[in-house]
């Protein structure tokens, strides 16, 4: 067959090509796969999705095992505190180089680097016997899932037949799917953490966070590489084998070729985006929604939420293990039911639910402690504080949690998207440190505020300095 491959000429007579968004509007032709082929999809995608189980494992370990680890090593919650967010400087560091590393070692090198990654940080804080290396360990499990939060829902995207999209993910909108399939087996891991730390101690949940790395090392050498990332490297011949095993032995893959091949070649024409470029007056609202979206997850409290979910129960009255794990288990059952509703609902309506639900919650969950405060109906403060945090999160993960990622996968043209992509998940780890961005923000506005409005006093008679006010 024939292979179609785009020209500059080709770009230049259809303009709306390349400012359109990834995801394509026109009806995509069924992609041929045997049995075997959805065999080794299914493989593939079980493995990928280890390191998203990895993710949720690393987020929620800090919450369960915080009054272990103090008692035992002896340090203070403001020092504890540092050791929860730590994970997000990490994770900050890897997300800016994930794009880096996907493209220089493959997906499953990424994949494997990260993994290598996280057993050494795992290893670190299982013999920690003190704080610098409890917050090295820490740093390196955020590197390493700051790489997979990039690289999984990419993997996945990449080697999923068109016609099987629908079957492995929640939801059958190209990107979409992928993300949410992500983001159920994040909150799959945390669940997993919150329930084995509250029967295990805190080295031996340190030591189980290391299984879903060793599954995922082991699972790369039984799947093929991702095909698109092959041909994006002029590798032909291991393209095509790799295409020929996850489509099967019988299938014909002649007319996927030609599509993949011919978009590396679309995309190796589109210019080059700058973070200038962004700014630019067809690109600057979708950047704005793309951020603001972000910095509302995460501004919102999400990250104290989980990361210190036990102390918040205990603070409040509530059983720090019967909380958590309901807590997690919740943002489970949510997560899956909120992926049926995402197309049949639609976006916006979900996240104005959402972000209404949250309000919600931090309100009750902000009354229980004000009761607690001025010890005004005692027996009320656990149940509206345990109601509150649950409200929060079945909010958050039915919407602000997940929908966030899959606007902008479809919000941003094809030559702006890794550009766009790196800045948007830039800001959303940056947003988990949100308290002291809060801070930095007011004392800006305390800049502006006294450069604009305070009067100088110092040497003036009370009547000029009045005066001058008016």
């Amino acid at each position: 067959m024939q292979e179609k491959m785009a020209t500059r000429q080709d770009l230049e007579k259809d303009n709306g090509t390349i400012t359109k968004p990834l995801i394509e509007q026109e009806n995509e032709a069924q992609i041929q796969s045997d049995n075997g082929g959805l065999w080794m999809v299914l493989l593939t995608t079980s493995v990928a999705v280890c390191g998203s189980f990895e993710f949720g494992s690393c987020v929620g370990y800090s919450a369960p095992t915080e009054y272990g680890i103090m008692d035992e090593l002896g340090i203070s919650h403001s020092e504890y505190s540092f050791f929860g967010s730590v994970l997000t400087i990490g994770a900050m560091i890897g997300a800016i180089m994930s794009g880096r590393i996907a493209d220089f070692m493959g997906r499953k090198g990424a994949m494997g680097i990260s993994s290598v990654i996280c057993i050494a940080g795992w290893f670190t804080v299982y013999l920690s016997y003190g704080s610098f290396y409890l917050y090295s360990g820490r740093f390196l499990l955020g590197c390493g899932i700051g790489v997979l939060s990039y690289v999984v829902p990419v993997f996945i995207a990449e080697i999923t037949p068109k016609n099987l999209r629908g079957a492995l993910a929640t939801a059958n909108q190209h990107f979409t799917g992928y993300l949410l399939a992500s983001q159920l087996f994040i909150v799959t891991g945390l669940f997993f953490a919150y329930a084995i730390g509250s029967i295990v101690t805190w080295r031996i949940l340190a030591l189980t966070g290391i299984f879903p790395c060793m599954v995922l090392l082991a699972g790369l050498f039984f799947i093929p590489e991702s095909p698109r990332w092959l041909a994006k490297v002029g590798n032909e011949e291991l393209f095509k084998i790799s295409l020929q095993k996850l489509r099967g032995a019988d299938a014909d893959i002649s007319e996927e070729v030609a599509e993949i091949q011919e978009f590396i070649v679309t995309h190796e024409l589109l210019p080059k985006a700058t973070m200038i470029d962004l700014l630019g007056k067809q690109n600057i609202r979708s950047v704005i929604v793309g951020v603001g979206l972000m910095v509302f997850q995460q501004f919102g409290g999400i990250n104290g939420i989980v990361f210190y979910a036990g102390q918040i129960f205990v603070s409040a009255g509530v059983p720090p293990n019967v909380g958590g794990i309901l807590f997690a288990c919740l943002q489970v059952i949510v997560t899956a039911f909120g992926g049926s509703l995402i197309d049949r609902l639609g976006r916006r309506p979900l996240l104005m639910v959402s972000a209404c639900g949250m309000l919600l919650g931090c309100l009750l969950t902000g009354t229980s402690f004000l009761l607690k405060a001025h010890q005004l109906v005692p027996n009320l403060v656990p149940i509206l504080a345990l109601t509150g945090i649950m409200v929060y999160i079945g909010f958050f993960s039915v919407g602000l949690g997940a929908i966030p990622w899959v606007i902008m996968s479809e919000i941003f043209p094809l030559h702006i998207k890794g550009t766009a992509g790196s800045l948007v998940t830039l800001v959303n780890w940056c947003g988990s440190w949100c308290t002291f961005f809060g801070y930095a923000f007011v004392c800006a506005a305390a800049i502006v505020f006294i450069v604009m409005l305070v009067p100088e006093t110092i040497g003036r008679t009370l009547e000029e300095i009045q005066a001058s006010m008016n």
